[in-house]
């Protein structure tokens, strides 16, 4: 068996995989409070059981693999939302486990992208389907992770690589923009990134900045539900439905910015294998992101639009793709090292 983490700032998603007919398949799931566990490794013991049955787990895992937020340095993570400092030798020594990998949390995204099944993609475009070539991942999520495909033509298959592409400088494109960024620059006293727009973050900037900076109106109920619930939940749900001018704007703006990062993320790469929209905001504003500010700021590139235009689009729509691309890596580098591959041997 292989197991899998996906580490967020707030969560800690495991799970157990084995291989049918060279596939992946989940044996058991489950989500842990990151803030009520003082170690990785605690919420991983409490994950595999005690006693007989954590030591009869701990000999079928043959290896592991956590996909985590944050740049991982010869097998060391200290990662920013946590307090915890990760270290493969020490994990596979406290785990009992052979084989123990981290991988930032977007390169794991990236192996659990080739894992995919067609119904586990909503494609917005589809650019030139026979094309081979580099892929780009664009995730807003809590913040905007960011990673490159690459293409490897020898071996057939894309290497992920880590960046950390959401934090590069946010660039305003028309006048309501450029008032946008005036006004993060004195609400956040300095620099503003592309993440402080096109993220959960941004959802919250954005609105704060059309209702105190536009004068939009906030009206009573929303500001009542914003009040006792997620607030990203509830900007986007009722901009994606339409319900409230105020959020509607929000999500156009949003889109709109988060349109143009994909279509320089396409022009920095030459993602001829297509732009992947990952993390937890596009497959909840699929609506949005096929109607106009999307798409048009996407293909808004001069004399180089017709270039985006061959490339395909697509929202990832599976969220425990991470934890699938975590899966997958462990396998495949566990094989490289001990010569037995068990996806290999699953194959009839």
């Amino acid at each position: 068996m292989i197991l899998a983490g996906d580490v967020g700032g707030t969560k800690v998603d495991l799970a157990l995989y084995n291989f049918e007919g060279g596939k992946l398949q989940v044996v058991r799931q489950e989500k842990f409070p990151a803030s009520a566990y003082p170690t990785l490794q605690d919420v991983v013991l409490a994950f595999l059981g005690t006693g007989d049955v954590a030591e009869k787990i701990e000999h079928e895992v043959m290896a592991a693999c956590f996909g985590c937020p944050g740049p991982v340095k010869d097998g060391h993570l200290k990662l920013t939302n946590l307090p915890w400092e990760l270290d493969a030798r020490d994990l596979s020594k406290i785990l009992n486990i052979e084989h123990i990998f981290l991988l930032n949390d977007l390169e794991a995204n990236g192996y659990g992208v080739a894992e995919l099944e067609p119904d586990q993609v909503f494609e917005l475009e589809p650019g030139d389907k026979s094309a081979l070539g580099h892929r780009a991942l664009v995730s807003p999520g809590t913040g905007l992770g960011e990673a490159l495909l690459i293409w490897n033509p020898t071996a057939r298959r894309h290497v992920p690589l880590p960046s950390e592409g959401g934090h590069v400088d946010w660039a305003p494109r028309n006048p309501l923009e450029m008032e946008l960024l005036q006004w993060l620059l004195k609400k956040l006293g300095g620099r503003v990134s592309t993440e402080r727009v096109v993220s959960g973050l941004g959802l919250k900037n954005i609105y704060e900045f059309l209702r105190d900076g536009k004068g939009m109106e906030e009206p009573a109920w929303l500001k009542e539900r914003l009040e006792t619930e997620d607030p990203n939940f509830v900007i986007g749900t009722t901009g994606e439905d339409g319900s409230c001018e105020l959020t509607a704007k929000v999500l156009a703006v949003f889109s709109a910015s988060l349109g143009a990062e994909c279509g320089n993320m396409g022009l920095k790469l030459l993602s001829s294998g297509g732009i992947y929209l990952g993390g937890g905001i596009p497959p909840k504003i699929l609506k949005t992101l096929q109607a106009g500010p999307f798409l048009d700021a996407f293909f808004d590139k001069g004399r180089l639009s017709p270039l985006l235009h061959t490339m395909p689009l697509r929202v990832i729509l599976e969220d425990k793709c991470a934890l699938i691309g975590a899966a997958a890596y462990a396998e495949a580098r566990a094989a490289e090292i001990s010569g037995h591959s068990e996806r290999a041997a699953s194959q009839p």
